[in-house]
């Protein structure tokens, strides 16, 4: 197989099929190469949309969740206006309880973006049923989620192949010839690929094909349980974002409780330890959730960075762009990474914010050292 093409994704999960929509829509020719799609590590978060629950710190990656969050609505309307089909958007806030007080309750909150402490008296009125330790907690009513495993990924599949994006599935690239400023061609198990631009979007994987790219993974185990047909009304109907856990409800009853945070390279598959821990910690914040029946267990690979930021941009080819390292914020940066991405590739325009997650700043910190 040796095929020319415009612009060639390398990675066909969450990343690769929302750039290649975004793409797509601007007039490109797009072909995604996927190699597992089942693998991609869109099919393994929670789908939590969460950048003020997730406490990231006011600067750059802040500014990225917050840009990220406000395209969600009108990106999600739009993937279901185009296929009928549904991407599980729902704005249902994030309830971050605490077991200790904080030193203050007064904490930056971005503009139309509050963050309301609630004591336990409130806490109580707002969420009824979580666990005696809980003393308090922050209402973050802007935060969302996505149900990225069962509509979102689905959605996007389904939009990339009406718009005409070439999705090659079972293609795994082996390495990727250049010279010493452009890509060009990869070498994959069904043979030469070229294409004039090359986008990477292999999370957890990218260190594999590109070295100096400063990517790994990080294992995280999660479950889902369901609440009973006793119920009349979901028991839950917002996040809960607790201490080395989080409990996310979906509108149809299912509650996804995840996730570990393991340092073990590739090392596949569920631990008694892991499934363990997510439980206890489950329960200690909502324990109902003893009583709920267990529906599925699974675990996947997060792309991470040694800063724990996604790197966004040019690469060390001049023709090869890079949407990588998204770590625990994947699914909330998706819209904004194909936002940007697709206008540096296509018209060559370069957001302040890329600026930040350049690869480059890896080659100054090991110059430092």
């Amino acid at each position: 197989m040796n095929v020319s093409n415009d612009i060639i994704i390398i990675g066909g999960g969450l990343m690769g099929l929302s750039l290649a929509v975004e793409l797509q829509l601007q007039g490109a020719k797009v072909t995604v190469l996927s190699r597992n799609f089942h693998e991609a590590a869109g099919h393994v978060a929670a789908g939590m949309l969460a950048p003020q629950a997730e406490a990231i710190p006011a600067g750059p990656m802040l500014e990225l969740g917050l840009r990220s969050r406000a395209l969600y609505p009108e990106w999600t309307r739009q993937l279901e206006d185009l296929t009928g089909l549904d991407t599980g958007y729902w704005r249902c806030g994030i309830l971050a309880p605490v077991y200790e007080l904080p030193e203050t309750t007064e904490i930056y909150q971005p503009p139309d973006s509050p963050a309301i402490w609630l004591d336990r008296q409130a806490i109580d009125q707002h969420q009824p049923g979580l666990g005696a330790d809980v003393v308090g907690g922050w209402w973050y009513p802007e935060d969302a989620q996505v149900d990225n495993r069962r509509h979102l990924l689905k959605a996007l599949q389904a939009a990339s192949k009406k718009l005409g994006v070439k999705i090659l599935e079972g293609v795994e690239v082996e390495a990727i010839t250049r010279n010493s400023k452009r890509v060009e061609a990869l070498e994959t198990n069904r043979g030469t690929l070229t294409g004039s631009q090359y986008i990477l979007t292999t999370g957890a994987w990218t260190g594999q094909l590109l070295p100096q790219v400063p990517v790994y993974p990080r294992k995280g185990q999660m479950l889902s349980v369901k609440v009973p047909d006793s119920f009349e009304s979901l028991p839950l109907k917002q996040v809960l974002f607790g201490t080395e856990i989080y409990v996310v409800p979906r509108r149809d009853g299912l509650i996804v409780i995840g996730a570990t945070l393991e340092d073990v390279g590739f090392n596949a598959g569920l631990t008694p330890d892991g499934v363990q821990s997510l439980l206890s910690r489950a329960i200690r914040v909502f324990p109902v959730l003893r009583d709920f029946p267990l529906q599925e267990f699974w675990w996947g690979f997060r792309p991470t960075t040694p800063d724990l930021l996604p790197i966004l941009g040019k690469s060390p080819f001049d023709n090869l762009t890079l949407a990588v390292g998204h770590y625990r914020n994947g699914i909330l940066l998706t819209p904004i990474t194909a936002k940007l991405i697709a206008e540096w590739v296509i018209e060559e325009k370069s957001d302040p914010l890329l600026q930040y997650f350049g690869w480059e700043r890896f080659l100054t910190a090991q110059l430092q050292c």
